[in-house]
């Protein structure tokens, strides 16, 4: 994400959480900020196999009913155990007038454990029909969990469908650091941005990282707008006033980079040198402003690739809305989403995320300067490589902030609650973490390092204790001191360490 939510860095969220990134560097250094190899078979770690359509979620169960959270102690209620979502089929229609929103979910699921009982996560909107594998079940609401009761019993390993269709008018969720996250109403139809929470607001869902699947969308929408989501635009028809757009999501995705957004869009479509599909949806009111850079996406991806190694999608394009109460850009797969038109910088964070973050996903929240400080680094990069200043530089300017500076408020290994999770630590002291190893491993090492990260857990899984395993392994040195030292320990670290 980017501050402005991640503009510099998370969703970019620093506009609101973007801004606030932005808020604690200097200007050249803001600036910067606001930029702010073969699948694998499947690894093993301390959550179980994870392999290339995501791992099996939550943590073990005794009884025959699922965990109500996936184990997450920053949301502990975000995700779910005893199953893994294989597909999502969703099926939605938005009226812009009324803001009501239709929609049938279909999930196809595996059991992994013996289940008489499992939970969803979704908020807000009104059932009218529940069913598994065709036949009517039970349920309840809790908050945000829908508990469901199916007529028998689940086998483990036995694969089912959940079928429930839904209305009513959609609201966002307000995040820890206050951001608003979901489905977002705008003026002309929604920004729909997910994270880390807000897709519960739109389509029920095993809403953790941890859990990935690919996704159907059938979007219907009122004859003038578009309906844009993730992956291969597959068509649209127009009859009857409506029209109704078809896109494809085959390689897997956690449920919060899942998009929707309705709007008036100028749209033009591309393919790219490499074969990846290219497909921008621009409002009027932005397009002036964001020609200049969305020309630029193809070389920013080839720059890309060629650092971290090949695209690891087949689609890829800018959503460019008008959405002044957002604050925030966001790395929807495939397709990165903007609140308003965008600096190169942002452009260039969002899509490293389709590498770190998207492609290679967090296992827990806790540790995404994974995601944030590698597209914070990509940022600064981007920056040496074209006529900019130096990332030495840029970490030269930032660690000279005094020790009572916020970029120093708490290690961005641990920030400690999901409120602090877009905060200055996790993007700026995230890239600096990078930088300190890049100085100690040396630029060949490193970008080797960066490229097997994304190859070795492509359309999978990583933690920090795999980073760094990872990291020892390649240079063929012990880093643990220089990544604890950056990563863990409290206040200004110590340079020389």
């Amino acid at each position: 994400m980017t501050p402005v939510r991640r503009q510099a860095a998370r969703r970019s969220r620093p506009a609101l959480r973007r801004r606030a990134v932005l808020a604690t560097v200097p200007v050249v250094v803001a600036a910067l900020l606001a930029t702010a190899a073969p699948a694998t078979a499947g690894t093993t770690g301390s959550f179980g196999t994870i392999a290339p359509y995501g791992p099996l979620v939550g943590p073990a169960m005794a009884g025959t009913t699922g965990s109500s959270g996936a184990g997450d102690p920053y949301f502990p209620l975000a995700g779910n155990g005893g199953y893994h979502v294989r597909h999502y089929d969703l099926t939605l229609r938005y009226d812009t007038a009324s803001r009501r929103l239709d929609g049938t979910a279909v999930l196809t699921a595996r059991a992994t454990q013996r289940l008489t009982r499992f939970d969803l996560d979704f908020t807000g909107l009104k059932i009218t029909r529940l069913a598994i594998d065709g036949a009517a079940a039970s349920y309840r609401r809790d908050g945000q969990e829908l508990v469901v009761t199916p007529r028998r019993a689940l086998r483990e390993g036995q694969e089912f469908h959940v079928t429930v269709t839904y209305h009513g008018i959609p609201k966002p969720v307000t995040d820890p650091d206050g951001s608003p996250d979901g489905w977002i109403p705008t003026d002309d139809g929604a920004f729909v941005a997910g994270e880390p929470q807000g897709a519960m607001t739109w389509f029920p869902a095993n809403n953790h990282p941890k859990d990935k699947a690919s996704y159907d969308f059938t979007l219907t929408v009122p004859k003038g707008r578009t309906a844009v989501a993730n992956g291969v635009f597959l068509g649209r028809r127009t009859a009857q006033g409506q029209t109704t757009f078809r896109w494809r999501q085959a390689e897997p995705m956690a449920a919060y980079l899942a998009t929707a957004t309705v709007g008036t869009f100028d749209v033009e479509r591309s393919t790219t040198r490499d074969g990846i599909q290219v497909y921008n949806a621009v409002d009027p009111r932005e397009a002036k402003a964001a020609a200049p850079v969305l020309k630029k996406l193809p070389s920013v991806l080839e720059w890309e690739s060629k650092l971290f190694g090949r695209y690891p999608f087949r689609a890829a394009g800018s959503i460019v809305d008008r959405a002044p109460d957002v604050g925030y850009a966001l790395e929807t797969q495939g397709r990165p989403l903007y609140d308003s038109a965008p600096a190169l910088s942002t452009l260039v964070h969002e899509n490293a995320h389709q590498w770190f973050g998207d492609s290679v996903s967090l296992t827990t929240w806790k540790d995404i300067w994974l995601n944030e400080g590698f597209a914070t680094y990509a940022g600064w990069l981007y920056n040496e490589q074209h006529g900019g200043a130096s990332a030495q530089k840029t970490f030269d300017t930032l660690y000279a902030r005094p020790a009572s500076d916020r970029l120093w408020a708490f290690p961005p290994g641990t920030p400690g609650s999901g409120a602090n999770i877009f905060a200055t630590p996790v993007y700026a002291r995230g890239a600096m973490t990078l930088h300190a190893l890049r100085k100690s491993v040396g630029d060949r090492v490193f970008f080797h390092i960066l490229r097997a990260w994304a190859a070795e857990h492509r359309h999978g899984h990583g933690t920090t204790a795999r980073f760094t395993q990872l990291a020892e392994r390649e240079s063929g040195k012990d880093l643990d001191g220089l990544l604890r030292t950056w990563l863990y320990t409290d206040g200004k670290p110590d340079r020389s360490a």
